[in-house]
């Protein structure tokens, strides 16, 4: 196999969509985020660009939500990416529930996870949050007899970076650490 240096590029992807949910001057915002990741079993790390109004409930109420997308509620979704909580008011662009930690929930995401910042990171205009999770909520029919998630029911849409394409999750491809039994 040849390979090609492409330089110092963003290439880890595809990513799970996630709209960020926070409060800000006591009304729910939203954004969608595909930088989003795990930092450790406890904890998810979110990246926004310092010049989101979101930021700002973030920073004050340390409380947020990471609602991921499936396709049921894709294009709603996508919309809170393209318009500016700065310059509209993003309030009621879903029915949602204030968790009991203090995020607000979106009704229609089937995995919600309520967190609150640890620390933030801030490098080259973006806000790095670092966020431990309080609780996980699961639609219940996207649960397994085990009572945890099941990604063959609950099948999360990914995003691409640089083409800005979405992806749903395909089929399993093998089992982590029984792939050579």
């Amino acid at each position: 196999m040849t390979k090609k240096n492409l330089g110092a590029v963003l290439a880890l992807y595809p990513s799970p969509v996630v709209v960020i949910g926070a409060m800000v001057d006591g009304k729910p915002s939203w954004t969608l985020a595909a930088h989003a990741g795990t930092v450790a079993h406890s904890h998810l790390m979110i990246s926004l660009v310092q010049a989101h109004y979101i930021n700002k409930g973030i920073r004050e109420t340390g409380k947020l939500s990471f609602n991921v997308v499936d396709e049921s509620w894709l294009k709603e979704a996508d919309r809170m990416g393209t318009i500016s909580g700065l310059k509209t008011d993003k309030s009621d662009a879903f029915a949602w529930t204030m968790g009991e930690h203090g995020a607000p929930i979106i009704d229609c995401a089937k995995v919600s996870l309520e967190c609150e910042v640890d620390q933030n990171i801030e490098l080259e205009h973006f806000d790095n949050f670092i966020c431990r999770i309080l609780a996980t909520w699961a639609a219940e029919d996207i649960l397994n007899e085990q009572g945890k998630i099941s990604y063959d029911l609950f099948k999360p849409v990914l995003f691409e970076f640089p083409t800005y394409e979405y992806y749903v999750t395909g089929e399993k491809a093998g089992t982590c650490g029984k792939m050579n039994q």
